[in-house]
């Protein structure tokens, strides 16, 4: 067994550990920003291919109490980093402190990276390391003076799904469009609608998940060249996310927004997520979209920022809820960094979430409609 350290945004933990749940892991423990997990080496291929919310998967390889340098130095040293390192690995060495004694960041890699390089020459016999094979990122975690060990298992951000060619302005992150769909009381059998779709990002990621289609199936992670992570385990957990994909529910999905050029690039990015016969897109502004189904869904980021006044703004809010003042049976859920959303929106609101996009602070504005009947 090995121990795995899961980031995630903050607001996000419970509905990580939700996931672990349901894929049958329960050894964890969650805190602010991190689930810390008992598994397999294998399951570093199945995490990083599967979890929808989640930022990065670590191995922990070290923890001791780091008070001073010394200790520090001679608790890395002590690793035997041979196990994780080939001769030529392109090591590279990243670190973070909170409420520790060591504070210098700087200091703190430059001390790691030489405890690494004599306990690798003890094994190697060489003097200079080429640094020219696989890329592994040492990430040192200074909490409270405790320091833990850890590699980078993932390589780039698990919001990087591999289908988003390009953006429009400020997109969201892929895991925070996951996380705001799982948030929602959307299901695959009610009508799905994002009436300021951008780039397509929410409204893929619900298809994707009504699919059942694993968020990393199509990219790259770093533990692909590890040499202490055998190739069978990403190539079983791939053949595994592949085989559960449902190729035959009908979605109902429709994304709409004035942009011609955002609308291009949803249906570019939908066609490069495998979900491009689930959604239509539409140049069109919201008042002008026809929305004839009970019981809708509509999660949407509404324009907001420097480049609309406060009376653009407020028309645009206007404009949404006269269009679902009528529809007492849609739920409406809006994602946006206007602290004032609320008061101007002039709804009853059901909850409030606070999220984060990145690193900015977003709130999560929740207006629940009429349940559906159980019959």
């Amino acid at each position: 067994m090995v121990k795995l350290l899961i980031t995630t945004s903050f607001g996000l933990e419970a509905l990580v550990k939700r996931q672990l749940q349901d894929m049958g892991y329960d050894d964890f423990k969650v805190s602010d920003g991190m689930i810390e997990l008992r598994a397999n080496l294998s399951d570093i291929a199945k995490l990083n291919i599967n979890l929808r919310e989640a930022d990065r998967v670590y191995l922990e390889i070290g923890s001791f109490e780091s008070k001073d340098f010394d200790q520090l130095f001679e608790g890395i040293k002590a690793i035997n980093w041979p196990d994780f390192l080939s001769k030529d690995a392109n090591f590279i060495v990243n670190a973070r402190s909170y409420k520790s004694k060591l504070y210098s960041l700087r200091t703190i890699q430059s001390i790691s990276e030489k405890a690494i390089i004599e306990s690798m020459q003890k094994k190697y016999k060489v003097s200079y390391f080429t640094k020219s094979a696989e890329k592994v990122v040492v990430e040192i975690m200074l909490n409270k003076d405790t320091t833990k060990v850890t590699v980078d298992t993932s390589g780039e951000g698990l919001h990087k799904r591999g289908y988003r060619e390009d953006s429009v302005k400020a997109p969201l992150r892929e895991n925070l469009a996951a996380a705001l769909v799982d948030l929602s009381f959307y299901n695959p059998d009610r009508f799905l609608f994002d009436g300021f779709c951008g780039s397509g990002t929410i409204l893929i990621e619900a298809a994707r998940k009504a699919r059942n289609i694993a968020p990393g199936i199509d990219r790259y992670f770093d533990y692909q060249e590890f040499i202490f992570i055998d190739d069978n385990y990403h190539k079983m957990a791939k053949k595994e996310a592949m085989e559960a994909i449902d190729y035959d529910k009908k979605l109902n999905i429709l994304g709409s927004d004035i942009s011609g050029r955002a609308i291009s690039l949803a249906k570019n990015n939908a066609m490069n997520a495998g979900v491009e016969e689930d959604i239509s897109f539409i140049t069109r502004d919201i008042s002008s979209v026809a929305l004839k189904d009970d019981y809708g869904i509509l999660i949407t980021n509404p324009p907001y920022g420097q480049r609309l006044s406060d009376f653009d703004t407020n028309k645009i809010y206007e404009k949404i809820n006269h269009i679902f003042k009528s529809k007492e049976t849609w739920s409406l859920y809006f994602i946006t960094s206007d602290e004032s959303f609320d008061r101007r929106f002039r709804k009853k609101l059901s909850k409030k979430r606070k999220l984060y996009n990145g690193g900015q602070k977003v709130d999560f504005y929740q207006y629940y409609g009429k349940k559906p009947s159980k019959n």
